[in-house]
């Protein structure tokens, strides 16, 4: 009797908490589907370099997503959160900063998300690399800021090494052609090396974010030590904007047009010299002034196409060099309800209808 007992009670115990578990581990995997990555490698980077990885968090679920918080297991790593409520489609980030300052040598961190009832989960992630000791980047990476289109503008880095007397840089790669880089040794001895690396943006830039890096390759004796990055961030404002940069029109019907009025500016007085899209669908109305503030007037008539409409259209200016503005239009076209016929009408047409019938 004992016995039995002993066996029913293990068997609860045992039904609890494995559906607990089961209930746990499906929770992470659905959380976890949200995640592009879940484990990141920074390999070998400089000390003082800006080392940073950010954890894309989409949001694949109707309802919306709440992050309560971010822990990360070691100091070599801080996180933060980027958007903390991630609506249906939208995206998040978990920021890892890996802190070359205060730590070399190989580290590595679990950083622990955790999301808001009633969807409650945990995600682990993972960083890890290596903090070299030998080699310090000042400053830790080209920060362009906000640079005007057209504008020239360029960042001096200074690299140190303390090691061997024999130790060099051999080359720069750069994939990004909108980048020149010079390297010029500076000083040599006493087993320290120092070298001053020039980057330069070139005035071909297009518009928008800048987020790349380059590589600076040595001559280590240990290949995972040979490629160090330098990251490089910045932005190009453009010399023509348009606002709003997207219109969307949501659910539009075909017996229905729509009108809106986009400004459209310079930093400078321009003309507008065309606005063109690949739909027949849209017209437009401007003016041939020279200003530095438009307003575009946009009409879109749907047109037969059912379904999803995405179109760019773009603004042209005489301000050469290709410079001028897109705007991206986007809309869900669907069938215009038939027209109800009132009864007076279905009342005549009755009446003709038995008229013919009884000749």
């Amino acid at each position: 009797m004992l016995r039995t007992t002993f066996l029913s009670t293990t068997f609860l115990t045992w039904a609890l908490f494995g559906t607990s578990l089961l209930g746990h581990v499906s929770a992470q995997e659905w959380a976890e589907k949200m995640f592009n990555d879940l484990d990141h490698d920074f390999g070998t980077v400089a000390r003082g370099a800006d080392t940073v990885f950010r954890f894309e968090i989409t949001n694949l679920y109707k309802q919306p997503m709440h992050i309560t918080g971010v822990r990360s297991s070691c100091g070599c790593t801080s996180p933060t959160v980027e958007n903390s409520t991630i609506k249906t489609h939208e995206k998040g980030y978990v920021v890892a900063k890996f802190n070359t300052r205060t730590f070399v040598g190989r580290h590595g961190a679990t950083l622990t998300i955790s999301f808001a009832p009633p969807y409650a989960a945990e995600v682990q992630v993972r960083v890890h690399g290596n903090i070299r000791s030998d080699v310090v980047f000042q400053p830790g990476a080209v920060q362009f800021g906000s640079v005007d289109e057209g504008a020239m503008n360029e960042q001096l880095i200074s690299v140190n090494y303390a090691g061997r007397e024999n130790w060099t840089i051999v080359d720069v790669t750069n994939d990004n052609n909108h980048f020149e880089v010079e390297l010029q040794e500076t000083f040599r001895g006493g087993g320290k090396v120092s070298y001053g690396l020039l980057v330069r943006l070139k005035d071909n830039m297009p518009p928008g974010y800048v987020k790349d890096q380059l590589t600076v390759i040595t001559n280590d004796h240990r290949a995972e030590s040979q490629r160090i990055p330098l990251y490089v961030e910045g932005r190009i404002v453009p010399e023509i904007s348009v606002t709003p940069a997207i219109w969307v029109l949501g659910n539009v019907t075909t017996d229905k047009a729509i009108t809106k009025k986009v400004v459209v500016r310079g930093k400078t007085p321009f003309k507008i010299t065309s606005v063109d899209c690949s739909d027949d669908c849209f017209t437009f109305k401007t003016d041939d002034q020279s200003k530095q503030l438009h307003l575009v007037e946009i009409t879109f008539r749907p047109g037969p196409t059912r379904g999803a409409v995405k179109v760019p259209v773009r603004i042209s200016t005489d301000r050469g060099n290709n410079r001028g503005a897109t705007l991206m239009v986007s809309a869900h076209v669907k069938q215009a309800a038939p027209v109800a016929r009132s009864s007076t009408s279905a009342v005549v047409e009755s009446a003709k209808v038995a008229g013919a019938a009884s000749k």
